[in-house]
This record gives C-alpha cells, sequence and structure tokens, in this order.
C-alpha cells in the first residue's frame, strides 16, 4: 500500500501485531465517503481479507466529533446519480467498477475475518450502516447514531433494512428506519446496537484490549465461527446446523484444534498458525 500518512490519502492504514487499522481520514467533511475513500476502503478490505498473517481490522475515523456522515452528498452520491461528471481517476474508478461501493461499506462482501468499529463521534447515515457492518462495536460517550434518510425522502440501503431488524429489536429497528431519530451512544447500547460504550479518552484502548484478544485466539477457529454466524443467518435450524457442522469439520481436522489442547496441557500460550 502506499504511505499511508500522506496528507492526500482519504484512508489511513496502519498494521501492528496483525490488527489492521483503517482510519477514515476526511475530518473537514465529517469524514464523508468520498470516491477516493470508498476505492482505497475497497483495496484495504481485500488486502486485509487475503492476507494471512491480518487477524482483526479495526475502523474508525479521524478526529473526535465524526466517525462518518456517509456518502459525500457534494461528491460522491451526485457522481453515482449522474448528476455530476466525473472529474478524477477516483471518480472513473468508482463508476467503472460500482461493486468497489458496496465492498467499501463491507455491504454483500465476504469477509469472514473479524472487524471492529472504535466509533469516535457521530455516526450518522452511512457511518451506522458502516458501524452495524462491524462484529464488534465500541463508541465514545459522545457518538451518535441514525439513519435520518427517510426524512429526506431517501432510504438507508446501506445494509441497514436488512441488517438492523437481525440485530436489534424490531420496534427500535423500525423507529430509527422509519422516523429518523438521533439515538445517543447510551441508547444505542441499550438496544444492543453497542457492545460498549467508553469515554472517548479510553476508546483506542477499549478497541485494542478486544483486538489483542481476537488476535491470540485461533484465526482458523474464529474466521469458521463468523462464517457459520453469516452463513447460517435467516436460515431454519436445520439448515443452520449443517453449516455449523461443515464449518465445524473443517475447524477440527486443523492443526490449530490439535495445538490448542496441546498448549493447555503444556501450560503455555498456544502457536495458532490458521491451518
Amino acid at each position: 500500500m502506499p504511505e499511508t500518512n500522506s496528507p492526500e490519502r482519504h484512508l489511513l492504514v496502519e498494521e501492528e501485531d496483525g490488527v489492521m487499522t483503517l482510519i477514515m481520514n476526511r475530518p473537514e467533511a465529517r469524514n464523508a465517503l468520498s470516491p477516493q475513500m470508498l476505492i482505497q476502503l475497497c483495496e484495504a478490505w481485500h488486502e486485509f481479507r487475503d492476507r494471512d498473517d491480518l487477524r482483526v481490522a479495526i475502523l474508525t475515523g479521524a478526529g473526535e466529533t465524526d466517525f462518518c456522515a456517509g456518502g459525500d452528498l457534494k461528491l460522491t452520491m451526485p457522481l453515482m446519480t449522474g448528476a455530476r461528471k466525473p472529474e478524477d481517476k477516483w471518480d472513473h474508478q468508482i463508476l467503472e467498477n460500482p461493486g468497489q461501493f458496496t465492498d467499501a461499506i463491507l455491504r454483500g462482501f465476504e469477509l469472514y475475518k473479524p472487524v471492529i468499529a472504535a466509533v469516535n463521534g457521530n455516526a450518522l447515515g452511512g457511518g451506522t450502516e458502516m458501524t452495524n457492518a462491524c462484529d464488534l462495536r465500541v463508541a465514545s460517550e459522545h457518538a451518535v447514531f441514525g439513519t435520518p434518510e427517510a426524512r429526506v425522502g431517501l432510504l438507508p440501503g446501506g445494509g441497514s433494512i436488512s441488517r438492523l431488524p437481525r440485530q436489534i429489536p424490531w420496534a427500535k429497528a423500525m423507529e430509527m428506519l422509519l422516523i429518523g431519530d438521533h439515538w445517543s451512544a447510551r441508547d444505542a447500547l441499550e438496544m444492543g446496537l453497542l457492545n460498549y460504550v467508553v469515554p472517548h479518552a479510553q476508546l483506542l484502548a477499549k478497541v485494542h484490549e478486544l483486538a489483542d484478544k481476537l488476535a491470540r485466539n485461533g484465526p482458523l477457529a474464529v474466521r469458521k465461527i463468523k462464517e457459520g454466524v453469516m452463513r447460517g443467518s435467516g436460515l431454519s435450524l436445520s439448515e443452520a446446523l449443517k453449516i455449523e457442522d461443515e464449518v465445524s469439520a473443517t475447524v477440527m481436522m486443523s492443526k490449530d484444534a490439535r495445538e490448542g489442547p496441546r498448549a493447555f496441557k503444556e501450560k503455555r500460550a498456544p502457536r495458532f498458525t490458521g491451518e
């Protein structure tokens, strides 16, 4: 990847100890999704999926006020609707392959490694939708959530219509989707949208605590657990159990499945390889 500290990059990428951190980097535009950011997010997610040394990803926003405001209403949305002509390579690239947009926001992208949302601020519209796409979610206590699209005659088509009713109680999901009000981090925690709400100064520490725990677990087991959950979602119990049998068989035949109990017996940390 290019240098992550380059000021023109709309996405910063950091790596340490098997953890990839993706930082949406347009604080002056509330970290809204520009064509450039979408393409760079897509590339980063594909790299994270394909590299065996990367075990966990963290998604967050630059600054202290905004996680992500969703698609940029001046750049991205007019481009996608045809109201704005393409002006640079990023515009042309996203138009030539619109699938990069959906991969970037993890809508339909097949990714079985765990992703943690570190919601550092406002996460309205697309920001809430990207949070919904992550497996674990930690928010600063001043974060705000909501899908206000219906207020302007639009709909939250980045995954929320499908995900929210599966992730939180039906009545709360429909209230969020249909009315479009804003919800505090505490509200989101109470309805089950988040795992933790912490003071802003403790956000990254809490997220990295979770990431470190995930990175120490058997990587194959973690991937297959997520795969089983995602593929079985919405299916009948009997169909879901067949998928559970499939992913269980893969893990039970692995080297990691032998290494874990051996390490426990020998009172040492396991040396997992993902094989």
